[in-house]
């Protein structure tokens, strides 16, 4: 017969039977938990909401700075520069004296011009007289009718001569005020092509200088005419609208740092014919220069505004994935799920892509991050921003520059 159990055995029996059953909960709830805690957090995108908006389509296209008006001032006397009477690179007005060439020939020419004509009117004078006083003997049968017909004849030739005479002066003067070389146009003169002591106008109209109107100032530039076509097309059927003004076109200049010059210009007019080698449309526009920052012949960027676009966003271009089986932007759902989207992509404006269909307000698009992307894993997005720019804000912001 088995001897009875202390009291002080069965206790340290029942704590020891404790505490197994507490290890063995214990390692249960951390096996258990053990896969939770080494799951990997949702990786980060960058994305921005979409907030619809109207925004103005432009095309950026390749254009050269034309002055307005040019004149070559030229020597129209024969003679020897005596005076340049302007700074060179400045400013003139029409009719402002430019050069003085050697007028004595010219003054002895109209000098001589007008002795002659002096003596054709004596001459006219004393014919006029003649035929006067034969009138009334004629008629009275006391001279023949042939000494009258011939004192009439007399007249009338001094009176060619008279008329030849003014002509004769008149050329005279119009050839010694070629020797005063005015500007024929304002504008902006150029270098002097002659200095003093040149013999011009020899046989030709020498070039002297060159004067260039300046403000305003033409751009003449070439557009897609298959583009042209599309947007006309877009116009008529009501997907765009024009842009207030200057009939549907306006014109800014980007210069070559990037900066735009501060005054809009406005479209003349577009080539009624397409360039068959290139396929092209001549466009040519006026731009104010008032302060003369553009100068003529200068390369420049031509921003031209032609419509707007109702209902679209602006998102940067590495948003977009373009392809032959159209263009798409990757969505992020409200739980982190992501998935495609088929959008359609208007023009670029300032290197973003505008989006003309396919896209909610609402909507956040991946920008960022693409290469965290797992199959069926979700994502965690942020907005994104620029490198070096503030945190972006909604779509909407960039739809309304």
């Amino acid at each position: 017969m088995a001897a009875p159990r202390s009291p002080v055995v069965s206790s340290l029996h029942a704590g020891a039977c404790l505490l197994a059953v507490l290890l063995i909960t214990a390692c249960g709830k951390d096996d258990k938990a053990a896969p939770a805690a080494g799951a990997a957090p949702a990786p980060e995108v960058g994305v921005v909401t979409v907030a619809l908006g109207e925004v103005v389509l432009f095309t950026d296209l390749p254009g050269r700075l034309e002055a307005s008006r040019v004149a070559q001032v030229r020597a129209r006397a024969a003679g020897i520069v005596q005076e340049r009477l302007f700074r060179e690179g400045s400013d003139v007005r029409a009719g402002q004296p430019l050069f003085r060439i050697d007028a004595a020939p010219y003054q002895a020419a109209a000098a001589s011009a007008r002795a002659t004509l002096a003596r054709a009117q004596a001459s006219l004078g004393t014919a006029t007289a003649l035929a006067e006083r034969y009138r009334p003997l004629v008629e009275a049968n006391a001279i023949s009718k042939q000494e009258y017909a011939n004192a009439v004849a007399a007249q009338k030739q001094a009176e060619a001569e008279v008329a030849a005479g003014r002509a004769a002066v008149q050329t005279a003067q119009i050839n010694l005020g070629h020797a005063a070389v005015v500007a024929p146009i304002s504008g902006r003169i150029g270098r002097a092509l002659v200095t003093e002591g040149t013999l011009v106008g020899q046989g030709e109209a020498t070039p002297l200088a060159i004067v260039q109107q300046v403000n305003p100032l033409y751009v003449n530039f070439t557009q897609s005419a298959s583009e042209a076509m599309n947007l006309r097309r877009a116009l008529e059927a009501g997907q765009l609208k024009r842009v207030s003004g200057a009939e549907g076109a306006v014109v800014r200049i980007v210069l070559e740092d990037g900066s735009e010059h501060p005054a809009p210009g406005r479209l003349l007019f577009s080539d009624l014919t397409v360039d068959p080698t290139s396929g092209q449309v001549t466009l040519r526009a006026e731009v104010p220069n008032a302060n003369g920052a553009l100068l003529p012949g200068l390369y420049v960027r031509v921003r031209l505004e032609q419509a707007k676009a109702n209902s679209a966003v602006l998102l940067p271009q590495q948003a977009v994935t373009r392809g032959p089986q159209g263009d798409s932007v990757m969505t992020v759902a409200a739980d982190g799920k992501v998935s495609p989207r088929k959008v359609k992509v208007g023009s670029v404006q300032n290197g973003q892509w505008v989006i003309l269909e396919g896209l909610n307000a609402g909507e956040q698009v991946m920008v960022d991050g693409f290469q965290k992307l797992r199959p069926n894993a979700p994502v965690k997005p942020v907005p994104w921003s620029a490198r070096g720019a503030a945190p972006a804000a909604p779509a909407s912001a960039a739809a309304k520059s």
